[in-house]
């Protein structure tokens, strides 16, 4: 419940906790506080087991944290013996590796086996295979202007 809180935090709640009540009356608000805390976990536990009681024994190893859907998944994870299977899959998957095959292929650059890429040379937009649409035009001149287009307007 509280991981994230350092020494210093918890000096300063101290010192705050012994301005604000006095070193008289913080014992007394301790044990309060302590008896609080010990009955809303009572209360907890039995809204718990009523719960479990009015599900039916079938529930009877019910965890609520189960609800949590991480929680679940990794429960469901660990009891299922295909894991094993989907590990070895996904061992034996590279995705960065097929990426950059399929960018080379599509650049028409050399692979990194060495191979030259399959790919023809007007899909890589050489002179050859026609315009490169990817390269940016020449700019027209300062006097010259843009040719009008009446579909464009």
């Amino acid at each position: 419940m509280f991981n994230d809180i350092g020494a210093l935090e918890l000096v300063a709640l101290v010192v705050l906790a012994v301005l604000i009540f006095g070193p008289d009356k913080l014992p007394k608000v301790i044990q309060d506080a302590a008896r609080f805390i010990r009955k809303v976990r009572a209360f907890s536990e039995n809204a718990k087991e009523d719960i479990r009681n009015e599900l039916g024994p079938e529930f009877k190893d019910f965890e609520f944290e189960d609800l949590n859907p991480k929680t679940y998944l990794r429960k469901q994870l660990a009891e299922n013996e295909d894991l094993k299977e989907l590990k070895e899959i996904r061992s034996s998957f590279d995705l960065k590796k097929e990426i950059n095959e399929v960018a080379d292929a599509v650049n028409g650059t050399e692979r990194s086996d060495g191979s030259e890429s399959s790919v023809p040379a007007a899909v890589n937009g050489s002179p050859t295979g026609g315009p490169d649409l990817l390269k940016k035009g020449d700019k027209p001149a300062r006097d010259e202007r843009p040719p009008f287009d009446a579909d464009a307007t």
